[in-house]
């Protein structure tokens, strides 16, 4: 038997580095010292749990792919990476799945992974735990093509006996995996946006939508998810804030499953090396009816945002 495609061993140990990173998310929380720092103010924060988790990701990815660029959120000194922070581990079911022919030729440093070690770094320092989530984001000529989602404290409040946290992961042309593909209910605008970043121009762009309802969460990890699952049916956020590592990895899953992303004025997002970070025009993204939510942006808030 041929030996798995590149693409493929890199998802593969990106899941097992993924539950690496949700274990010391864990381990900080529990320790009582998140060590928090202010990056640009009081809503961009940084705790030990992003640093430790971005250096934990970076080098055991690192270590088995040197020749992969990889970008993480979080500017650290490239200090020498503790032992006990590498996961060289695989997840074995990834490896049995069919890489995708236009894939199967993808050298190691044509692949861009974008990394956002604690996706709602804020909700975690204020205990909305279900919020948190750990991407792991893969690129190839510029397109988000496979990522994997950590959800730390995924069933936090289920009581004793649940199985804290899980792992989705997609590649595409592959399918999405690790929950269950739900569409939001039929007839029903319900928008998720941000909970910590809102703004007039956020708030303006909603109400022209006019939703049934909206679901205000933290991380756009977390934000996805609302749409895999149905518990929303578009994530609309007119604003700049989002960047390339917070969408990387989200966007991978939602194509997987045949959803849509962009900016407010339907732009693709690029993920090349070179690419600015900051996804200046917003984010519009659904699981279905795409269309709907793009015909309803107002020109007013299109022309605020410049890609």
């Amino acid at each position: 038997m041929a030996s798995p495609a590149l693409l493929m061993r890199v998802v593969a140990s990106a899941y097992s580095v993924a539950e690496k990173a949700a274990t010391i998310v864990r381990n900080v929380m529990a320790a009582g010292d998140l060590g928090i720092v202010e990056k640009t103010g009081a809503n961009d924060l940084q705790t030990k749990a992003d640093r430790l988790v971005q250096m934990s990701i970076c080098a055991s990815l690192a270590r088995k792919f040197p020749k992969v660029t990889i970008i993480g959120e979080e500017e650290l000194p490239a200090d020498e990476v503790a032992e006990e922070l590498i996961e060289d581990g695989h997840c074995e079911e990834i490896l049995k799945k069919t890489c995708p022919a236009q894939y199967t030729g993808i050298k190691e440093e044509e692949l861009v992974i974008w990394v956002d070690p604690l996706d709602g770094t804020k909700e975690y320092t204020e205990g909305l735990l279900d919020h948190v989530t750990v991407l792991i984001g893969i690129a190839y000529g510029g397109k988000a093509i496979a990522g994997v989602i950590n959800q730390p404290y995924y069933n936090y409040e289920a009581g004793a006996g649940a199985v804290l946290g899980r792992t989705i992961w997609g590649v595409l042309g592959v399918g999405a995996f690790g929950f269950q593909l739900t569409e939001a209910p039929a007839g029903k605008h319900i928008i998720v946006t941000t909970r910590s970043h809102s703004s007039t121009l956020v708030n303006d762009c909603i109400s022209a939508l006019n939703p049934d309802s909206v679901i205000r969460v933290g991380g756009a990890g977390n934000k996805i998810i609302q749409l895999i699952e149905g518990k929303a049916s578009a994530y609309v956020f007119a604003s700049p804030g989002c960047k390339k590592w917070d969408t990387c990895a989200p966007e991978a899953i939602l194509h997987a499953v045949g959803g849509k992303i962009t900016d407010i004025h339907g732009n693709s997002f690029q993920y090349n090396k070179e690419v600015k970070h900051m996804n200046s025009a917003g984010v519009l993204a659904t699981l279905r009816n795409y269309d709907y939510y793009a015909s309803r942006i107002p020109n007013t808030v299109k022309q605020s945002l410049v890609p």
